[in-house]
């Protein structure tokens, strides 16, 4: 079945969908179907167009969504890593995130995705991601990182880049990819790594654009398996949000 389009939801957090068009017809769902994982901000001054979703406790806080498959429906073997380039492509370059939990090695893939690449370096030269935080964890899906710092403030970013998930790349286990809202060109610093192979969030046509990959993991699944078992709850209006911070210590370029 394909999904042709997403109905707004409010509040700050992932909630179930008040409705979404399938086939031509607006099904309601009254219990978990899809899900949407946030990455919020804290005002419209920051550029962020929003896209609503339900909750009991509504709020005026932008967000970047992504919309989910119902959880029921993954599978993820944590044994498996991430799939590998096999190094066919000549100018990759890495960078290492250092985290509070270990450390994750990305291969970049600048031929494929040179304008989200070139954006998430120039956020590493400025040092923007040390003391950020992965706000936001949901297992069998994806863990999102790069936008909130240790006081659990968003920070101010650059301008939005072009979404570039027309590139070829998949939302694969153990892949690289940003975080947007509603608005196709819409990302900034956040990013998100796949747990699973997530087919759904991949260029499918133009009103169903998909999610820009840009690299993938090469060294540390086993640290981003470890940081999709933290225990989660909400702070304050946000939800998935680990209970003991999950730290971005530094992200370097290496070789």
């Amino acid at each position: 079945m394909k999904l042709s389009k997403i109905m707004p939801v409010k509040g700050c957090l992932p909630a179930k969908l008040e409705g979404f068009a399938l086939g031509g017809k607006k099904i309601l769902f009254l219990s978990l179907a899809l899900l949407l994982v946030t990455g919020c901000t804290n005002s419209a001054s920051n550029g962020i167009v929003t896209e609503k979703n339900v909750s009991e406790n509504e709020t005026n806080n932008n967000e970047l969504t992504i919309p989910v498959k119902p959880i029921e429906k993954q599978e993820i073997n944590i044994n498996q890593d991430a799939p590998q380039s096999g190094g066919q492509v000549n100018n990759m370059e890495k960078a290492k995130i250092q985290t509070s939990l270990g450390d994750i090695v990305i291969e970049l893939n600048a031929e494929k995705a040179p304008i989200t690449v070139e954006n998430f370096k120039s956020y590493i030269v400025d040092g923007f991601y040390s003391g950020t935080l992965f706000h936001r964890v949901m297992p069998g899906f994806m863990v999102q990182g790069g936008g909130f710092d240790t006081n659990k403030t968003q920070k101010a970013t650059k301008a939005e880049i072009k979404n570039e998930a027309k590139n070829g790349l998949k939302n694969d286990r153990g892949t690289l990819a940003m975080a947007r809202t509603n608005v196709v060109d819409s990302a900034t610093s956040q990013f998100f790594i796949n747990l699973v192979d997530n087919d759904f969030l991949n260029y499918q046509n133009d009103e169903n654009y998909g999610y820009a990959v840009f690299g993938q993991v090469v060294e540390g699944m086993d640290v981003v398996d470890k940081i999709a078992e933290v225990k989660t709850g909400n702070n304050g209006p946000y939800q998935n949000w680990p209970v003991e911070d999950v730290v971005i210590e530094n992200i370097e370029l290496v070789k």
